[in-house]
């Protein structure tokens, strides 16, 4: 099926691995532009290499307000922009500093509030556009080891829904995706947490992806072929809606 997104231009957050660098090969594949924005500008150089010259690049550090402005004054009308920069530490309550709170949600939190804020005016007065949330099934699901990262994902839930109801009174979509365990760095880290503050052993990681759906965690490219769709007309009916992308786990 052809998504409909020939010549438009894509903003992919998070964009120099993982989820993001596979939604940004997956709007490429489907005719789109985009600028890849990763805080690591060396990985970042590496990620425009594998995503080919329809893709440039934008070094920031996106927990800084500040360097969100610079992003929106750099690049300030895309069709799409997938917010899905983030990286929220595992750990319960007790175990994690306020400190550790305010730096993971000033990126994952209060990043995509500050980018979707800058960038839905322009998408409204156009009366086009589409924002994509990456979010998370903890949101949904909260853990007491990953209470941090569920109550984060629970608030961009709620945003996603509340300002996706109201924007397509002016012709822009807002949707959120909900990917369960994925096969990333990411996973690989979260894991390792788990199995520290289970057993003070991180060797034992793997154990926490063990009984998964289908046998296997989620993998990046799925997430961002639904990212791509989301994005594109075809289902232009759909605002609001936070897509669980967790093989039916949550109901086992």
């Amino acid at each position: 099926m052809d998504l409909g997104l020939q010549g438009r231009h894509a903003v992919v957050t998070g964009a120099s691995k993982g989820i993001g660098l596979a939604c940004a090969k997956a709007l490429v594949a489907e005719g789109c532009t985009v600028t890849l924005v990763s805080r690591d500008a060396g990985r970042l150089a590496e990620a425009q290499k594998q995503v080919g010259a329809q893709a440039r690049v934008f070094p920031a550090d996106l927990s800084k307000a500040e360097d969100r402005a610079k992003l929106a004054a750099s690049v300030p009308a895309p069709d799409i922009l997938v917010n899905n920069a983030g990286a929220i530490p595992g750990g319960n309550i007790l175990g994690l500093t306020m400190e550790q709170w305010q730096e993971a949600w000033s990126l994952k939190v209060f990043g995509y509030i500050h980018l979707t804020q800058l960038y839905l005016p322009a998408m409204m007065q156009r009366r086009s556009g589409c924002i994509v949330n990456i979010i998370g099934l903890a949101g949904v699901s909260p853990r007491w080891d990953y209470i941090c990262g569920a109550a984060g994902n629970a608030a961009l839930i709620a945003f996603t829904k509340a300002v996706g109801g109201k924007t397509p009174e002016s012709g822009v979509r807002v949707v959120g995706i909900n990917p369960a365990s994925t096969r990333t760095d990411r996973i690989v880290e979260l894991s390792k947490a788990r199995a520290r503050q289970r057993d003070g052993d991180d060797s034992r990681w793997e154990e926490f992806l063990s009984g998964l759906p289908f046998g296997r965690p989620a993998e990046p490219e799925e997430i961002a072929a639904l990212a791509a769709m989301l994005a594109s007309d075809r289902i232009a009916y759909v605002s609001g809606a936070v897509i669980d992308v967790d093989g039916g786990v949550q109901f086992r």
